[in-house]
């Protein structure tokens, strides 16, 4: 036991390593989201191209987790929200709101991303939607 002593402190740091940096990755993913007001470019529905239909709305990220949903200026509704840079996802949720809010609602696999956008796509009972946010 002795001799393993050493090793177990030598290899203890490396195991905080790691949840320190996944605690980086949700620290940048907080900031990204949460600095700035984003728009819906694109929303496509099984084909189906209908983006007009979030005309008017910005969405505002907080590092509480929740998301004012904007229309003309004012908060139409809030939600909640979050996400996994280590599996490439987040989800939204708003509950009881009518249409568009409740075609962003559940969980959503991050395809591409910078600082200033993100595409997403969310399939659920053979339904494919995807979805592009930009930051202004």
């Amino acid at each position: 036991m002795k001799k393993l002593l050493p090793l177990i402190c030598l290899l203890f740091p490396f195991f905080g390593c790691k949840k320190a940096i996944e605690k980086m990755q949700e620290d940048a993913i907080i900031k990204a989201m949460t600095d700035g007001q984003w728009v819906v470019t694109s929303f496509v529905q099984n084909g189906s191209d209908i983006t007009t239909n979030f005309t008017g709305y910005k969405f505002q990220y907080y590092s509480n987790k929740t998301v004012d949903a904007i229309k003309n200026g004012s908060v139409e509704k809030t939600g909640t929200w979050d996400g996994d840079a280590s599996t490439m996802t987040t989800w939204a949720n708003f509950t009881g709101a009518t249409a568009p809010l409740t075609l962003i609602n559940g969980s959503w696999h991050i395809d591409n991303s910078s600082w200033t956008y993100v595409i997403a796509t969310q399939t659920i009972t053979g339904e494919t939607k995807t979805m592009r946010l930009d930051k202004l």
